[in-house]
């Protein structure tokens, strides 16, 4: 019986190894998935990380469309070299923005499942001072390269978002 069931563990390894890793937005929709309901208020927030502004400055309100589990392919993360994150321009912070999730240069390329939300953009609060154009993706009204409109729809990643009163 014990070498039965060492002989069904070796032969279902393969298979589990086969099965792409679930990131933590994907965890979410199975775990909270009311949270992420359609039509309920959800916010993505940035700022606020300082000694004195510990509340998020900067945020997207939305209404949730839809939301899914999507396998993904991690590719590696563009790199600017001899810049790190802190010195990049806007459209080098951008590039690298819209690789996420991706894998640094030394971390072999991978599949996995992303959880993946759908919002119709509500209001929004960004910053415009040029030392915030690679801080986030928020800057000067837009949302990585789209420009911030009432009921447009953009994507991200279940676990950036809360929920929000209104």
């Amino acid at each position: 019986m014990k070498s039965l069931f060492v002989a069904l563990l070796l032969l279902a390894t393969p298979a589990l190894a086969a099965e792409p890793a679930l990131r933590s937005s994907a965890r979410l929709l199975f775990k909270q998935p009311e949270m992420l309901q359609p039509g309920r208020c959800v916010a993505y927030e940035e700022g606020g990380n300082g000694w004195i502004a510990t509340e998020p400055v900067y945020f997207l309100k939305g209404r949730v469309i839809s939301a899914e589990v999507r396998t993904r392919h991690l590719g590696k993360c563009p790199v600017v070299p001899g810049k790190n994150l802190e010195q990049y321009s806007r459209a080098e912070f951008n590039r690298q923005a819209l690789a996420y999730p991706c894998v640094a240069t030394d971390v072999p390329e991978r599949d996995e499942q992303i959880g993946m939300v759908r919002l119709r953009v509500v209001e929004w609060e960004t910053p415009h001072e040029r030392k915030a154009a690679n801080l986030g993706r928020l800057y000067r009204g837009m949302f990585i390269e789209q420009a911030l409109k009432k009921d447009l729809e953009i994507e991200l990643e279940a676990d950036l978002l809360g929920v929000c009163e209104s």
